[in-house]
């Protein structure tokens, strides 16, 4: 695969020019943005997903959730249904993407929608009865048809945007300009204990607009995994040899993390938002006992028999985190 994206390099001025285009034809007013005068949220990042997108709504969701009426609005990647949805009772991963209804299992309080169309997405919502006083922008970095009052751009501590290239050899889905139109800048999946010189010597590499705040933010692993129907302690996975299965744009800090602590498994890797065939989940259902993520548990929970499928929740921790909670809230 690097091979074929080295190869690829001389597309790279091509599709840097269109996305160039497409924004400055945003920018002077050429194509048309659409502001609200409501909260509108976006968190999204410049490239091709693995930033820790889903872990920050959730994290916004719990900041927000108790003082206000909140709503998500993501595209439902890879989804069998049409337009917009609503998730409820009879909602699934396949009807409305594993990612939103991640959300729906976890905060039944808050309205879960899904619409590749923002502008009617956010229509919909406002038309609702109970209608969301904050709308949550799931991955709209990039949907510039919807101007979000708030911007945030996540971008990866192992690959900072100011050090990667274009698609398709590398993975930015626009030129890295386009992190100016951020409002906050996260710098996710940090690893523990970052040191204060670090964190500046990475600020000065984004060189970020003094209207721009920059944090850093670590990813906390759960004490316990769960199922359907119970739950234990991690910990209890270090005496047997169990199998890890992920469909995630980067596991590489899941996998850092349990080497870390010295478990022994074997890990099978699927691209990003993998649909199981049934050959493969025959095959997964032979394993005595797999752990997966909180997002590929909502695909393999109802192909896998229960009590040998177990997921690891994870949360972020945000440095400064009373700051950034104030600009969210000031917001």
């Amino acid at each position: 695969m690097n091979f074929v994206r080295k190869i690829l390099f001389p597309i790279v001025p091509i599709y840097y020019l269109v996305t160039w285009l497409r924004n400055l034809c945003y920018d002077i007013g050429i194509f048309k943005s659409k502001s609200y005068n409501f909260p509108i949220i976006c968190v999204g990042n410049l490239s091709v997903g693995g930033t820790g997108k889903t872990p920050m709504i959730e994290y916004l969701i719990r900041v927000l959730k108790n003082d206000f009426k909140v709503a998500t609005l993501s595209r439902g990647y890879k989804r069998n249904t049409k337009g917009f949805y609503i998730a409820d009772k009879n909602s699934s991963a396949e009807k409305i993407g594993d990612e939103p209804f991640q959300f729906y299992q976890k905060f039944r309080d808050i309205v879960v929608s899904v619409d590749s169309n923002r502008q009617n997405g956010i229509t919909r919502l406002r038309q609702l009865q109970n209608t969301p006083e904050i709308i949550l922008l799931d991955d709209g970095f990039q949907h510039r048809k919807v101007n979000a009052g708030l911007k945030i751009l996540l971008t990866t501590y192992a690959k900072l945007y100011v050090d990667d290239f274009m698609l398709p050899t590398g993975n930015l889905r626009e030129p890295k300009a386009g992190a100016k139109r951020a409002d906050i800048i996260v710098v996710t999946k940090c690893p523990n204990g970052l040191e204060e010189s670090e964190r500046k010597e990475i600020i000065v590499r984004l060189k970020p607009l003094s209207t721009q705040a920059v944090f850093f933010s670590t990813i906390k692993y759960s004490e316990t995994i769960f199922s359907f129907q119970t739950k234990k302690p991690l910990v209890d996975l270090k005496d047997i040899k169990f199998t890890l299965v992920t469909a995630i744009a980067n596991p590489k800090p899941l996998l850092n993390f349990l080497d870390g602590c010295g478990y022994n498994y074997e890990h099978l890797n699927f691209k990003d938002h993998h649909i199981f065939s049934e050959s493969e989940l025959k095959f997964l259902n032979s394993k005595p006992l797999i752990l997966t993520t909180e997002k590929d548990y909502t695909r393999l929970k109802d192909n896998i028999n229960g009590d040998r499928l177990f997921y690891l929740p994870i949360e972020i921790e945000i440095s400064n985190k009373e700051k950034f909670d104030n600009l969210i809230n000031k917001y």
